[in-house]
Order: structure tokens, then sequence, then C-alpha cells
């Protein structure tokens, strides 16, 4: 099951939206004056405007597939900001101490949820389009005869599978230097920001597909599930034992593991891309076994 090159147009079409909105004129907008600064309040609420207005334009233009596309525009969007980003090497650098470290560490276990919002927000304004002018429905009926029990089981696991799968292919596929250690066994260079946008769009379609192959789960869950890989990395990396022992015995640029490399805003941008590919990979997988086998 080929994609037709309208649907192929349509992504593009949402695409160009999603950057144009959320990518550059959000940005011009929202970019905090200092190179290294934070999103302020204003800023931070049009971003989220922006990325309404994404998920809402989005919706039309690839109408009736709107529901399916269209909450595509604000990520793409996003991975504007991912690629344009600094990276975590450059703001260790700035904070050469222990302490700096774990502030700067202890900001950003907190700042998926903001990254998350934006997202949110694009799929608040394709819910609004689809309310006035209703699509194409989705692939199939779900079923409501599994007790709600079996449901929230479900998106547990989804949720905390989701969170393991992503965590192990990153380390793999966000490759860099790798040195040797006594006590960490290992540490790995800071990857770049193109190695980080492939590894985190593999891992999260690899988790999407999963979820959905064997739980039928939407890819809602490996997306949320990017919040808590962000947190755990980082939570473990802050430790005091560990982050003192790497500002002693290694530059800024080695972690103990790439994941800690990955900014909040790459790992929900690409983390939701690749779900959203990943749910759908499976959905034609499943159709490729029902009609070509």
């Amino acid at each position: 099951m080929e994609l037709s090159w309208l649907m192929k147009l349509r992504i593009a079409a949402v695409a160009a939206i999603g950057v144009a909105l959320v990518g550059i004129l959000a940005k011009l907008v929202a970019a905090p004056s200092e190179p290294f600064g934070n999103v302020n309040f204003i800023g931070a609420s049009a971003l989220v405007i922006f990325a309404f207005l994404a998920g809402l334009i989005g919706y039309f233009v690839s109408w009736p597939y709107g529901r399916h596309i269209g909450v595509l525009a604000a990520p793409f969007g996003l991975a504007v900001w991912a690629i344009r980003t600094d990276s975590m090497t450059s703001l260790m650098q700035l904070r050469p101490t222990v302490i700096q470290r774990q502030e700067l560490l202890a900001q950003i276990r907190w700042e998926p949820i903001f990254w998350l919002i934006v997202v949110g927000a694009g799929f608040a304004g394709m819910l609004l389009a689809q309310k006035v002018h209703p699509g194409a429905m989705s692939e199939q009926k779900r079923e409501k005869s599994n007790p709600k029990l079996t449901g929230y089981l479900n998106g547990i696991v989804a949720l905390v599978g989701s969170a393991l799968i992503t965590d192990f292919f990153i380390k793999m596929f966000a490759q860099d230097v790798k040195m040797m250690d006594s006590r960490l066994g290992s540490v790995v260079g800071q990857p770049a920001v193109g190695q980080i946008a492939f590894a985190v769009f593999v891992s999260f379609g690899i988790a999407a597909f999963v979820v959905k192959k064997f739980l039928d789960a939407d890819y809602f869950w490996p997306i949320l599930a990017s919040m808590l890989v962000t947190a755990f990395a980082e939570s473990v990396y802050a430790g005091q034992s560990t982050l003192q022992y790497l500002v002693q015995t290694w530059p800024a640029a080695f972690y103990p593991n790439s994941v800690v490399c990955v900014l909040p805003v790459q790992m929900i941008a690409f983390g939701t891309l690749g779900s959203v590919a990943g749910y759908w990979m499976a959905i034609r997988y499943n159709y490729w076994r029902k009609h070509e086998t």
C-alpha cells in the first residue's frame, strides 16, 4: 500500500505550513534575545498560538485526511527549532561547575512539558478544524467491548514500553566518538544534530510500530513517553557522584550515554514525527499481511 503522489503532496504542504508558521514566524517572535536564553511568557504564548494555527490550517490543506496529516504541522515546525538550537555541549561549556550543571539539568528535566504543550496546541487546532468540517474517518472503528481497566493497562504498558524502547535505540543510533572509562565503562561524545534527528525519529518510529502492532495503542503514548525518556536520562546524569566525576575527568562534550545529549525540543519534535510515522507503518504492515499474503 504505497502513498499516492497526492498524499505525499498533502504531507509536504502541511510540513511547509508548520515550518512557515512555527519554524520561521514563531521563531522570529518567540526566540530569546540572548543566544542561550529562555523563551519568555509572551514568546511562549506566541509559539503556542502559531502551533494552533498550523494545526488548524494544516487540517484544511490536507483534507479529507486532515486528522491524520494535520497533526504533523506543529512538530514539523518544531523540527526547525530542534535543528537550529544549541547543543547540550554548548550549554555545558557555559556551566563548568557541578552546581551550575545540576541547575541546568533540573531545568531541562521539566522542559519537555512545554514542547508537548506546543505539539498539543497543534493537535487542538486540528480538532477544532475537524469540528467545523469533518473529513475522512479513521482507518477503522475501534471496538468498545474491552473494559476500561484493560484500556488503562494497555496505555500504561504502551507508555513504559515506548520509553524503554526509545531509550535503548537512541543509545544505539546516536553515536559519536566513544571512549572507555574505568568507572562508567564508556563515555560518548556529543553527536551531530543530524545524527540525533535520525536516532530519535527512528527510535520513536520503532516504539510506535511495536505498541500499535502488539497493543493496538495510538501514537499518543510514544509521544508522551518522550517526556519520560528525557526526565530519566537527565535525572541519572545529574546524580551528584556521576556529575562530579565527569566534571573532574572529561571535557564537557562527553556524556555517560547519548540520550543525555538530546535536548528536549529535539526529543519532542523528532519523537512526535517518528511516533506518527511508526504508527502508520504498523497500519500499512497489518494491511499488507491481510491483503498480500
